[in-house]
């Protein structure tokens, strides 16, 4: 954990533009096919904290909406990108995101819930809203970036947030910047979780 991250409650975003950029680094696996899927959700099972992002292709006309292209989960020791376009069965991640025993830590969890709610039927189980443990650890910050700068003295890039999610293909910048937005998630969670027990965790 970042060194004055328990002595600050927010940072500004001109500071955090000055942080040096990260990204996750270790095993990634885009999931593009059902026997992927399959092998990936059986993997997950024993886990019990992912982290949890979704990524959508941006809508720039009024009226205009896209369900989410990708789900990410983070893992302790890899990431998997689901390219959902060519999955034809979601069951077995519905499995594990309706596990209340595997814990998926978000941002704005609710509004992912809410989209993949249009693909197959997921409950608010197991789900835990890291602004809101930000928000009861009197940290301002309550975004990934802001989270990511003020904990861990680094800055995470949103270059890559408007782009094409739904291509066929995923390019190498797409598949980074989604993974180390589920890894950091998770991180987070331990983070914060150490805040609000009073016992500071140490894992990046």
């Amino acid at each position: 954990m970042h060194t004055h991250s328990l002595h600050r409650r927010a940072i500004p975003k001109n500071e955090i533009n000055d942080l040096p950029r990260k990204t996750y680094t270790g095993s990634i696996h885009v999931i593009d096919s059902d026997a992927k899927m399959r092998a990936a959700a059986h993997s997950l099972v024993s886990e019990k904290i992912l982290g949890f992002d979704t990524e959508t292709r941006p809508a720039f006309k009024k009226g205009e909406s896209y369900p989410p292209s990708l789900i990410q989960l983070a893992a302790e020791d890899r990431v998997y990108i689901f390219q959902l376009r060519h999955i034809r069965s979601h069951d077995p991640i519905a499995c594990i995101l309706n596990d209340k025993k595997v814990l998926k830590a978000g941002i704005a969890v609710d509004d992912d819930i809410r989209k993949l709610n249009d693909l197959f039927f997921l409950g608010p189980s197991g789900f835990v809203e890291l602004a809101e443990m930000a928000h009861k650890a009197g940290i301002k910050n309550a975004g990934l970036r802001g989270l990511a700068a003020l904990l861990f003295g680094f800055r995470i890039s949103k270059q890559t947030k408007c782009s094409r999610w739904d291509t066929p293909a995923l390019t190498r910048e797409q598949i980074v910047y989604a993974a180390t937005d589920a890894w950091i998630c998770r991180e987070l969670y331990f983070a914060l979780n150490g805040i609000l027990h009073g016992k500071p965790h140490i894992s990046l």
